[in-house]
């Protein structure tokens, strides 16, 4: 198997409301958009951010209704403090404040106007240790 590309696919009920938000706060540009549709993308995240309107006809009975509930989009940022500073500037509610975890992660969060989680991270490894992820 070739995978060519990748796509995180979120179901919210204002698809043009989320795809703003990520265009406005965090720089990603509209490859396709449809009535209850956007596809984003941004050319250092390797990887599409999906809006579908919930109850679209083309998606399975299952999924139709269902909201991108306890998913969070994260996003690993060479800048944290710069970028939490931009978008207080910018006027984004922080949901969750600026936190640092035991294990060399700091976070904070935001939610775009559908409630959907977008997290900012990085990675502090602790002394003479690698950061998780970035090899040893």
């Amino acid at each position: 198997m070739k995978i060519s590309s990748s796509a995180v696919s979120l179901n919210v009920d204002d698809a043009a409301a989320s795809s703003r938000f990520l265009q406005r706060h965090f720089g990603f540009t509209e490859e396709m958009a449809a009535d209850g549709f956007a596809s984003l993308t941004r050319e250092d995240v390797g990887m599409n951010v999906v809006f579908l309107r919930r109850g679209l006809p083309t998606l399975p009975d299952d999924q139709r209704d269902v909201h991108a509930a306890g998913l969070i989009l994260a996003f690993v940022v060479d800048d944290l403090d710069g970028e939490l500073a931009r978008l207080q500037a910018e006027g984004v509610d922080i949901t969750m404040p600026l936190t640092p975890e035991e294990w060399g992660e700091r976070a904070f969060q935001v939610r775009d106007p559908n409630g959907v989680i977008v997290q900012l991270v990085d990675w502090n490894a602790l002394p003479g240790e690698p950061a998780p992820g970035r090899g040893r």
